[in-house]
């Protein structure tokens, strides 16, 4: 099943068209994305049972994030172990570093987005997992079960802003505006083979920059979600970025950074991808 946020209302993507569930379903779920994770196993049940129908044609760029105002987001650093090194960084002993990308700073998947003036704006693919059930104290055995779906995510960094000062500004760095492009829809982790070995890739202007699977992920989608409600409660609708791998524009020699006039391209095997075009 994938979920999206068309033009602002809650679709289902069925072959390539949407189908607006507030229309399909008579009113029984609302048009806003957000609102269906307070519901999500009613809503489940719903559109697996429902003769939907033709969905229409729609254009990408009118998409929006599929969890556009989560109560929580969760971002996970340190998280692949080539990135860490290429960082200066130990792998982390238990729980990895853990941040906030602010909820302002999240866009839908084809976007424009201005650099931030004198910034060294970086780029990190990232597979991004959104909550469907009220998670706490989850065993890593059953945390697959707490997801409502999988998308692509960028987390997109200012260096500078980040690294800054005597202690360094992980949240504030990464929460330029449209610096969280999530999508382009949700995928429920019943279509993949297998949800724990997802190919990511991330191109500029055509140029392949960073590569790597989700296998490699030090603490998996599970283990994560178990460490964290460990914590702290995970709500329906909340957004986890579950860490980037190597070839981050600040682990170059020499770095590189993102400019005026480029493309980013971040994808996700059986998601699809994410377009970003920046600005001066």
């Amino acid at each position: 099943m994938r979920i999206a946020n068309l033009s602002g209302r809650l679709a289902l993507v069925v072959d390539g068209r949407a189908v607006d569930v507030a229309q399909a379903s008579d009113g029984r779920f609302s048009a806003d994305p957000q609102a269906v994770f307070a519901r999500w196993e009613e809503f489940r049940a719903w559109a697996d049972a429902a003769e939907l129908p033709e969905g229409a044609a729609f254009d990408p760029a009118d998409l929006g994030s599929p969890a556009p105002a989560p109560r929580q987001v969760l971002a996970v650093g340190l998280n692949y172990r080539d990135h860490a090194a290429e960082s200066g960084f130990a792998v982390p002993d238990g729980l990895p570093p853990v941040f906030t990308k602010f909820a302002t700073s999240i866009t839908g998947p084809v976007t424009e987005v201005r650099l931030p003036a004198d910034g060294h704006t970086d780029w990190e693919v990232e597979l991004v997992a959104v909550v469907g059930r009220h998670a706490e104290n989850v065993a890593e055995a059953d945390a697959w079960d707490h997801v409502a779906g999988l998308a692509v995510g960028q987390d997109i960094s200012e260096r500078i802003t980040q690294l800054a000062g005597p202690a360094p500004q992980f949240s504030l760095g990464k929460s330029f505006p449209g610096f969280a492009p999530i999508g382009p829809w949700l995928v429920t982790p019943d279509e993949f083979d297998n949800p724990d070995d997802l190919e990511l890739t991330c191109s500029i202007n055509g140029e392949e920059v960073q590569k790597g699977r989700t296998s490699d992920l030090i603490h998996s989608v599970p283990a994560l979600l178990a460490r964290l409600s460990a914590v702290l409660p995970l709500l329906p609708g909340d957004v986890v970025f579950t860490g980037t791998p190597a070839g981050v524009g600040l682990g170059r020699d020499p770095q590189r950074f993102l400019a005026a006039g480029d493309e980013l391209v971040s994808s996700v095997e059986g998601i699809g991808e994410l377009r970003q075009t920046f600005v001066a």
